[in-house]
Formats: C-alpha cells, structure tokens, sequence
C-alpha cells in the first residue's frame, strides 16, 4: 500500500474511532481490514499527528475561566490557585500565600520600594518566599500596628524582618497605632518629621502587597483577633456598613470607605492612596473572605489578584 493511501486509512480510522465513537471491531469490518490493522493504523494516526491527544487535569479549564472573567469583571490580573472543596482552610491559606510569593518575587526589583500591609495572609507569603539577592531594594510597613495594649509591632517586625532577610533588604517600620483613639490625634502625628519621612516612603512605592480582612474568616484576620478593636469599635462599623478592611481601612459592600466614621483614625493608606501605586498585589483565601474581597476590588486598590478557587468561585456569585 502506498503511503498516501496508508494515511488516508489510517485517517479515516481516526475519524471513526475518536469522531464516531466506533468500535476497532466496526472499524474493521467497514474498512475490510482486521482488528490488528486498525490498532496499527491509530497508532500510525498518532505518531504521524493526525490524531492529537492532550490531557487536562481536572479543574484546570475551571480556573482558567475563573482567571478570565474575574480580569474581565474587575480589571485585575487574576491568578487563581486550585483549591478543592474539602482543602482546609489552613492548607488554602498555604497554597494561596505560596502563590502570591511567586507572583511579587516576580514583580519586586532592586533599587526600589515595596510596601507591605501586615496581616495573617501576608504573614504566610513573607514565610513562603524563596531568598533572592535584591540590592537597593527598601521595605515599607503600610499600617500602623500598634494595638490598644501598646504591642503588636513586635509582630509586624518579625514578618517585615523575614522578608528583608529573603531579599537582603532594608526596612522602614512604621511605628504608630492601628487605630488611634481620635482623629486630631493622628493628624498631629502626621505633621512630625520621623511620621512624614516614613508616609513620603510610602508615596515612593513601585509595589504594593496586602491582604483584605473579614470579620468572620475561617483563618481569623489578625486586626479582628489581636486586641485592635473595642466592642464599641465593632458595632461603630457594623453600623456604619463596614465588611471588612484592607490595609486596616474599613470598606462597605460597594467598595466606599469615607462613610466609615473609624476611618478618620486609621493609619493606613485609602484605596484612593493606594491606587497611585504602580502594581498592588492584593492576595486572599478563604469563602467567607468574598464579600469584603468584592468590596476591596471596586474600590479599585489592586492591580493584581491571587485568590484561591472556591473563594473566587464565591466572588463570581457575587457578581
């Protein structure tokens, strides 16, 4: 048999068997040929790239359309991590962080400066970092950390210390409250030079990392947990529409954060200061993270987005 000929059975075997779903017994029978001659002719079909064959892993078409309708839905670059259901929130927390470490160890540069909120989420993405060498390169705590018992920059210290160690980096803390007990006392604090210096460093980032906070998430969000609001606090926010918080300033559902009354005492950045940073990496786990997540992604504060499956499949709902 010539070889044109031999493809051309050997194509017409492929048709049936993967387009018509036959039998190799059928295909022998209509093309008069035996059982043996139409195995050979697959695999001629194969070798030859007539036939191609890929194989996807379960879910992955999932997260790929996930990534393509949160870009299109929220003008973010969109990474979403596979994440099955049954997955403990600790080990989405993980996968997630591991993620988002990849995605700013890709974007951060030397002889520049990377801002970085603190928080549960961005605590494990500092551990998940793999050393890299980036000389110039400045680290700049975003939020104050210092709760109502006076401690909490210990903490924040640590996570900002073992991110300089990864990237041989120098860091600039920001050591003032989470929260103060009044407006004109921040702005008081504002207009010292040591504060200015450190909000003008701040104002030079390329880069920003920071995570959202929900009152209710499976892993607790370190600001609802550590001693940095009242009860009184709470109900203030609950009042006001409050749903969570990114860089510890309050948002509502709709992504508005100036009608929060707790706002005027907060130190971190707004979205509105945040968005004059070039990339802002904003990074999150967990379901019940998906309503303050919404919230933080209209206010416009991130460029980038890492989020595991489920919650984006949740923010997805939310439209």
């Amino acid at each position: 048999m010539r070889a044109d000929d031999r493809r051309a059975l050997a194509f017409e075997a492929a048709r049936m068997y993967y387009e018509d779903a036959r039998t190799m017994e059928a295909i022998a029978s209509r093309l008069r040929v035996s059982r043996s001659t139409v195995s050979r002719l697959l695999s001629d079909a194969r070798e030859e790239g007539i036939v191609r064959i890929s194989l996807h892993a379960p879910g992955a078409r999932r997260v790929s359309d996930l990534q393509e309708e949160l870009s299109a839905l929220h003008g973010v670059r969109a990474i979403v991590v596979p994440s099955p259901r049954e997955q403990s929130e600790h080990d989405r927390l993980s996968a997630v962080a591991a993620a988002g470490a990849e995605v700013v160890s890709a974007l951060v540069q030397p002889d520049s400066v990377i801002g970085l909120a603190w928080g549960t989420t961005i605590a494990a993405l500092v551990g998940a970092l793999e050393p890299r060498p980036l000389p110039g390169l400045s680290i700049v705590q975003l939020n104050g950390a210092i709760n109502a018992a006076g401690a909490g920059l210990p903490y924040v210290s640590a996570m900002l210390a073992r991110a300089a160690d990864s990237w041989g980096a120098r860091v600039h803390l920001f050591p003032v409250p989470a929260f103060f007990d009044y407006p004109e006392t921040r702005e008081a604090l504002w207009r010292e030079r040591s504060v200015r210096q450190v909000l003008a460093l701040q104002s030079r980032c390329r880069l920003a990392v920071f995570g959202v906070g929900a009152f209710d998430a499976e892993v607790p969000s370190h600001v609802h947990t550590s001693d940095y609001l009242s009860a009184e606090d709470v109900r203030s926010l609950r009042a006001d529409g409050a749903v969570g918080d990114v860089c510890t300033v309050f948002l509502r559902a709709d992504g508005t954060w100036r009608p929060v009354r707790m706002n005027a005492r907060g130190s971190g950045p707004s979205p509105e200061a945040l968005a004059r940073i070039p990339r802002r990496v904003l990074v999150a786990a967990g379901p019940r993270k998906a309503v303050p997540l919404r919230a933080a992604l209209l206010s416009g504060c991130a460029t980038d987005l890492v989020v595991d499956e489920v919650t984006a499949a949740r923010l997805m709902q939310l439209g």
